[in-house]
């Protein structure tokens, strides 16, 4: 691994530590000979999930010099690299900053239609990426929902299913006020806000043009810290449309039915509590 880093990079390596692994890949640090420290994911082959990853990275960055992302160093089949950042303890400051930086993300630069231009991944599943100008609601029902309930449906129930086609079927009742589209980061949970000294930045993202009520919905899912003034300081800068806190159950189900097809049936209760919120 040493030589192809070095080869992508075209710089030694002084040193290379094990960080452990994630998904289908091992996570390192390295230290460059030019002075440079850099964070690496390495497989033998992700077939498009590295350069998924840093297409999104470097999109959500262009919309603009604020945008708390970090560069692409490089990136190939085998490798993703990112400059190291160092990791600070989460503060109120930091995270008023992430919900001002946030809100910038999704009301700048928006795109023209719901998805991307390359094929997209979420962990190591493929997300379809396909750009979609129609309204949110069936481009949700039929490229998020749909294709991972069929995924997790060896994990749920024949009523499992039925609750959540339901959701599908009544989506344009359940999404709330017309929205366009926003670059949205699309995997926003806390483990993908890497907190460092004076900011928060986004790692990790399966970005993609998305409804902008989906990122928050993803960090109330599983506990960012100091959730509340991040929101306050996104609704300052941008306010939601009224009624979005009761919608999170709806853009929550997304990722639920992931977490159901990766990890299995521990994420049913989960995913069931949050179609019947959905369905109100």
């Amino acid at each position: 691994m040493r030589d192809a880093l070095e080869l992508l990079l075209g710089t030694p390596v002084d040193d290379l530590t094990d960080l452990g692994s994630s998904h289908s890949w091992t996570l390192h640090r390295a230290s460059l000979a030019d002075g440079r420290e850099v964070f690496v994911k390495a497989a033998d082959d992700q077939d498009g999930v590295f350069a998924a990853e840093a297409a999104g990275l470097r999109w959500l960055g262009e919309a603009g010099p604020g945008t708390p992302v970090p560069e692409v160093v490089a990136a190939d089949d085998r490798m993703l690299v990112l400059p190291w950042l160092p990791s600070a303890p989460p503060s109120p400051a930091t995270a008023e900053r992430l919900g001002r930086e946030l809100a910038a993300l999704h009301t700048g630069a928006r795109p023209r239609a719901y998805g991307a231009s390359w094929d997209g991944y979420i962990a190591d599943l493929p997300l379809d990426n396909t750009p979609d100008d129609r309204d949110w609601p069936r481009w949700y029902a039929e490229r998020r929902l749909e294709p991972f309930l069929r995924l997790g449906a060896r994990h749920l129930s024949a009523g499992d299913v039925r609750l959540v086609e339901r959701v599908m079927a009544d989506i344009e009742a359940l999404a709330g006020p017309p929205e366009p589209p926003s670059r949205i980061h699309g995997d926003l949970w806390s483990g993908n806000v890497l907190w460092t000294g004076d900011r928060a930045m986004l790692i990790d993202p399966a970005a993609h043009g998305g409804h902008r009520e989906t990122d928050l919905a993803m960090m109330a899912l599983f506990g960012t810290p100091h959730l509340e003034r991040v929101l306050a300081a996104y609704d300052e800068a941008a306010p939601p449309a009224d009624g979005w806190r009761a919608r999170v159950p709806l853009h929550q189900l997304h990722p639920l039915l992931v977490h159901v097809a990766l990890f299995g049936a521990s994420y049913r209760a989960s995913l069931v509590d949050a179609a019947r919120a959905a369905l109100g």
